[in-house]
């Protein structure tokens, strides 16, 4: 083989890099548009400019097989609702496929349509022919002048449709027609409602307007933020800026923003970020009542906290009686005239000078103007000279604002000081207000000394009653009946904290657990906050909890109220100290102080399986290989408490919210409240309570109390059904199938299994698999017992395509199980047959 000189060398890499910058400037669409190209909506898509970085996309869409319009949206961006920020020919869709958009031999950028007809068109006096059309990473669309300094012609950002993109500037003279909303959710052509800036009185705010109605508005601009808005901050890195007289808006840029006037009415801020599969709105939608313009009518303040929501300002009182009766305020009118209008009226002598109420407002009155005042002082005065003058605010960003008209539209929120509005009224209405504050404060006195000495009463009772229950209170006394200190360093043998172990079938099996005070829980628990729950079980809520040391622990407090009580507490509390298991929840400690009784187990920070199996957005994270190993820990686990512990255990309550997931995705079997226990040579025994979740229990369980390892066996082939299918048993209540059960045995009689198939997992997980693991499902749900295999021969099913499985009984659930419990020795011979059942009573949870 021959060497390549230098030359060569040097001319091989230069068509090297040729070739690479061919190929780059070919592997996406174009960002700019000129005289000697277009856009075709027949060549699907591929003619269609794309910002420089990907971001927006520009070209022909349509909701329908007619009518097609022109418009920026959101490009390769997973979201499935697209996001349209612009459209060009909404007021003249064209018909059919065969438009274009071009520029112009005058310059100007043009959409034609099938029939070469000018549909929409820049429309700009251009010098120059020689114009270039530009999608910005912004999603702005330019159209320059292609000259030694580039001149832009026009631009989209200053001809917007319904929609507001960080990148917009938008002068404060803008107008409130600025922005246009979509006719409906299919339909660009403008529609009834439109949103701009309103500047009238020198005071800034953005309105909504239907027709020429006022319908919302945000409240006057302060430098920050918009007044009336309630959950807007006033950040100094994001948010809207008011520069030169234009608002901006500055983002997060690793999230995309957009603010809309949609078709119904409402003003809404999206965002998301790349990880997203949908717009959040941020802002309420529907308004409250109280977001309406002017819901309570002039003079009239509207607080949707309160049970009346309309209510007069201090100095008013209603209008028409009947319009308020019915529910829809008509507004107030004053209860006394101010000063001047007395002195025209000639109706008083020595008429006293008018003052001002002080009202709080989160949204202060509409139709403000802006005076010179430059502190609260001199904006009272300016007010009480001007006999027109109804109410002022010296408000910090703002000014002086002083209202000459009615007052209308004010909104307050009791837990939202907002901004302070000062009314005018009569000086006969503020006397009248000074006595109700005198009245007002001794009220609250007396009101808090009969409150206090009523507390004081209650404590001292209560103090009484402890006294008397930890006297009296086995739990907390030892053997000689003093008080017995529990600490969380100290182990205790459990055996011997409760009467009854040998009824539990403990005897002779000490174990040695951790006790922790309810003190030291509280403080690792923030005092068992709302914000530290995990959740709520038949045994209690559950809370999320920290050691000093740091570990993280999940605290189970028995409810006083709950289904199970101090029987399955000792149960749960014995039981599992005894058991160690990769997939049995690992527990800590407990507490038994007075009346409360908790568990401390280890946390878990992916909570159960159920909130990811049956989440349309989580289960995702469960691919096929996830599942495949949740399914064969929980097979290990219940063969553990089945076989390979020193008792025989069945669980008689699994079902998929009693699976734990660790940080690695484990499961951990977990709430042992309602299991039994087999002890030494033991086979069976009796209960006078069986509780369990329908939908989850045996045949034979439920309808005639009789349970043993293959009762486990039975719940256990539900949990794979659902987690085969990422449907819940009880989701078919309401069909023909009546459960999940019926729907699988319809699909695998109709030889239709993969259909049973969850459909995130429906790509990815091998037929053969698939068709076995939902057979070994059907196993375990037969009616009769005997049918079904234990866990060691599901294992070996589950682990071994080797093993013939035999052919599963339709489903009889409306039938005694017994009748069918005939010792059918059609099984292989590996499966366990053996009934061990137990009698007793049932019920439901």
């Amino acid at each position: 083989m021959g060497t390549i000189t230098a030359p060569k060398y040097t001319n091989f890499l230069l068509l090297l890099f040729f070739l690479f910058c061919f190929h780059a400037s070919f592997s996406h669409a174009a960002n700019s548009l000129t005289p000697d190209k277009e856009i075709r909506d027949n060549n699907n898509g591929a003619d269609n400019l794309v910002s420089e970085d990907l971001s927006f996309e520009m070209g022909f869409f349509g909701f329908d097989s007619s009518s097609r319009y022109v418009g920026i949206w959101y490009h390769n961006f997973s979201i499935s609702a697209t996001a349209f920020i612009w459209v060009a020919n909404r007021e003249k869709p064209i018909m059919g496929r065969g438009g274009s958009i071009k520029i112009k031999g005058d310059g100007n950028l043009v959409v034609f349509d099938g029939e070469n007809n000018e549909v929409w068109s820049t429309n700009k006096s251009i010098s120059t022919n020689n114009t270039k059309a530009v999608l910005d990473k912004d999603g702005n669309l330019v159209l320059s002048e292609e000259s030694e300094h580039e001149k832009k012609v026009w631009q989209s950002f200053e001809n917007p449709t319904d929609t507001f993109v960080p990148g917009m500037s938008l002068p404060i003279n803008a107008g409130t027609s600025l922005f246009r909303s979509w006719k409906s959710a299919t339909d660009p052509s403008p529609g009834n409602y439109s949103m701009g800036v309103d500047s009238g009185g020198s005071t800034i705010q953005i309105l909504i307007l239907d027709g020429e109605k006022r319908r919302w508005r945000t409240g006057y601009w302060d430098g920050r933020v918009f007044t009336g808005v309630s959950n807007m901050t006033g950040s100094s890195l994001f948010g809207f800026k008011l520069n030169e007289n234009r608002f901006t808006y500055t983002w997060n840029e690793t999230e995309k923003v957009r603010f809309q006037i949609t078709w119904d009415g409402f003003e809404k801020k999206f965002i998301s970020n790349e990880e997203e599969t949908q717009w959040n709105n941020t802002q309420h939608e529907p308004y409250n009542k109280c977001e309406h313009y002017n819901f309570c009518g002039n003079f009239a303040v509207c607080d949707i906290s309160k049970t009346s929501v309309c209510t007069c300002l201090h100095g008013f009182q209603q209008g028409e009686l009947s319009e308020w009766n019915d529910g829809n305020s008509g507004g107030c009118k004053r209860r006394t005239p101010l000063k001047a209008e007395r002195n025209s009226s000639g109706t008083e002598v020595n008429v006293g000078e008018d003052g001002f109420f002080v009202q709080s407002c989160t949204k202060l009155p509409d139709f403000a103007r802006l005076e010179s005042p430059s502190n609260d002082e001199e904006c009272q005065r300016f007010c009480l000279q001007n006999s027109s003058c109804t109410a002022y605010s010296y408000t910090i960003g703002i000014g002086c604002m002083i209202w000459y008209v009615d007052l209308v539209d004010v909104q307050h929120t009791e837990n939202d000081i907002g901004s302070v509005l000062n009314i005018r009224l009569a000086d006969s209405e503020l006397v009248a207000s000074e006595g109700e504050k005198k009245s007002k404060t001794w009220i609250i006195i007396i009101i808090t000394v009969v409150v206090g000495l009523i507390c004081l009463g209650i404590s001292v009772l209560l103090v009484w009653r402890f006294k008397r229950k930890r006297e009296a209170s086995p739990a907390s006394a030892n053997n000689n009946g003093e008080f017995f200190i529990i600490d969380p360093t100290r182990s205790t043998d459990l055996s011997t904290e409760f009467s009854g172990s040998t009824e539990l079938g403990l005897e002779g099996n000490k174990a040695e657990l951790p006790l922790f005070t309810l003190s030291f829980l509280a403080a690792a628990t923030e005092n068992f906050s709302e914000k530290n729950k995990l959740g709520q079980g038949g045994f209690g809520p559950v809370y999320k909890g920290k050691l000093p040391g740091g570990e993280e622990i999940a605290v189970k407090r028995l409810s006083r109220k709950s289904s199970q009580g101090l029987e399955e507490f000792k149960n749960e509390m014995m039981l599992i100290a005894k058991l160690q298991h990769r997939n049995l929840v690992r527990l800590l400690g407990c507490s038994i102080q007075g009346e409360e009784k908790m568990l401390v187990y280890e946390y878990l920070p992916n909570k159960s399986l159920d909130c990811f199996l049956f989440d349309p957005v989580k289960k995702t994270q469960l691919d096929w290989t996830k599942r495949f190993e949740i399914i064969e820990g929980i097979a290990r686990g219940l063969l553990y408490l089945h076989q390979d512990s020193r008792l025989r255990i069945i669980h008689r309550d699994l079902k998929a919210s009693n699976i734990l997931l660790d940080e690695s995705m484990h499961p951990k079997i977990s709430d042992f409240g309602l299991a039994r226990i087999f002890g030494g040579n033991q086979n069976e025994a009796s209960t006078n309570r069986v509780v369990g979740t329908y939908g989850y229990m045996s045949p034979e369980y439920a309808m005639e109390g009789l349970f043993s390892v293959k009762s486990d066996v039975y719940s256990f082939g539900v949990l794979l059904l659902e987690i085969m299918s990422g449907r819940r048993n009880t989701s078919f209540r309401n069909t023909e199938d009546s459960s999940l059960i019926g729907y699988a045995w319809h699909m695998w009689s109709e030889q239709r299994v993969m259909e049973l198939l969850d459909s995130s997992i429906g790509d990815s997980t091998p037929k053969s698999k698939a068709l076995r693991f939902i057979h070994i499902a059907m196993l375990c749900v037969q009616d009769s017992a005997s049918r079904r295999p234990n866990m060691a021969s599901v294992l070996l099913m589950l682990a071994s395509e080797d093993t013939t499985l035999p052919l599963p009984k339709q489903p009889l659930v409306t039938v005694s199980m017994r009748k069918f419990d005939d010792g059918d020795q059609s099984y292989s011979e590996g499966l366990d047959v053996s009934n061990d059942l137990t009698v007793t009573m049932v019920t439901g949870r």
